[in-house]
């Protein structure tokens, strides 16, 4: 008897064929600053409420479905309402159920459109892609800013169901303009536009304010660069009237027990311990961006994210192999080509792993 063969080509995608899956980077090295983590700062003392907390889950029982508690404590740290707020498994959840509900075509687009930056975070263009949707980047300034007329330009060719504008943005670090952002915001009118404030807590301003004055803006949150990756805790800001219909389409008990509650301890009684990391960061931020600028040839964006984002003298896949060598893991950008071929991106880690790369890159370049 003959086995019956089955090619799963025959019923997926073809867009998945262009793509890759998201792989961080394995295997060991003494310091890790790839990933944007903030470092292991929290007390002991923090630490033993995290785990008091934690030894309270009810496990036979499913998650609140309504987030009640975490919507109040991420409604009251960003002074809205809990209606405004909808939490997921990190923002990549909350960007992939927005790309999984806002499909309606315009009129001269035969599929969905998104429209967002280049470079930037890689997920809006890898959420949208499996979904079928098209995606527009459009190419950021020599300064790593909007770059206004091309933004416009793309506005009106491509009617953009969503826009996303990560502010601090990754890979760069980068605040978009305020007078920039606002004018992309008004250009869009028929078009959600999501301003990603992932990193917000490091800079020195946010956009939250734009919630009020537009009613076409949301802004995503999340936990993950704080010092709390592993709860995997986002969230949405935006109009109760839109986060009423995205919760029709959020699976059910979506964020763990464990995860909800102790997302909303940390927003409520560790509001300390936190703005202790954000400090600690800041100041080895300005550190170690001051130490690079001695570095014969490298220069170093104004970053208001937990990184920098470097622009090195020669080839940044040869530094980030040496960089490998030394066991030091950062983040290279050289397999984008163009500009970015010379372009490293480093997490601010504690001070003994930052001098550790600021050695170890210093004998690479």
């Amino acid at each position: 008897m003959s086995v019956q063969t089955f090619d799963p080509r025959t019923i997926l995608r073809d867009e998945l064929s262009e793509l890759s899956a998201y792989s961080p980077s394995t295997g060991h090295f003494d310091v890790r600053l790839d990933a944007n983590e903030a470092p292991p700062l929290l007390s002991p003392a923090a630490r033993r409420q995290l785990s008091e907390i934690s030894s309270k889950a009810l496990f036979e029982r499913y998650p609140d479905a309504g987030q009640k508690d975490l919507r109040k404590a991420i409604a009251k740290s960003m002074g809205v309402e809990p209606s405004e707020v909808l939490a997921g498994v990190g923002s990549d959840e909350i960007i992939t159920l927005l790309l999984t509900v806002a499909t309606r075509t315009k009129k001269h687009a035969r599929v969905p459109t998104i429209l967002t930056t280049t470079p930037t975070f890689v997920m809006y263009r890898l959420s949208a892609r499996v979904r079928g949707q098209r995606v527009v980047e459009v190419p950021l300034d020599a300064d790593w800013d909007l770059s206004v007329d091309s933004m416009l330009t793309a506005i009106e060719m491509s009617e953009p169901n969503v826009v996303f504008i990560a502010s601090p943005n990754n890979p760069t670090g980068t605040m978009m303009s305020r007078d920039r952002l606002e004018t992309v915001i008004r250009a869009a009118k028929n078009s959600l536009v999501v301003v990603d404030e992932a990193y917000v807590d490091y800079s020195d301003r946010t956009q939250l304010d734009l919630l009020r004055s537009y009613e076409n803006v949301a802004i995503l949150r999340t936990l993950s660069k704080v010092g709390f990756a592993a709860l995997r805790v986002g969230w949405l800001v935006a109009k109760s009237s839109l986060i009423a219909e995205l919760d029709k389409a959020r699976l059910p008990y979506n964020l763990p027990s464990v995860s909800q509650a102790l997302a909303s301890f940390v927003l409520t009684d560790l509001r300390a311990e936190l703005d202790a990391t954000i400090e600690a960061v800041q100041r080895e931020r300005e550190r170690v961006a001051l130490a690079l600028a001695k570095i014969r040839g490298v220069e170093v964006a104004p970053s208001q994210a937990n990184f920098l984002w470097l622009s090195l003298p020669g080839s940044a896949e040869e530094t980030y192999e040496a960089l490998k060598k030394r066991s030091v893991l950062v983040r290279s950008f050289h397999g984008r080509g163009g500009r970015l071929e010379r372009c490293l991106r480093v997490t601010i880690g504690t001070p003994e792993q930052n001098d550790r790369f600021l050695e170890a890159l210093a004998a690479s370049v």
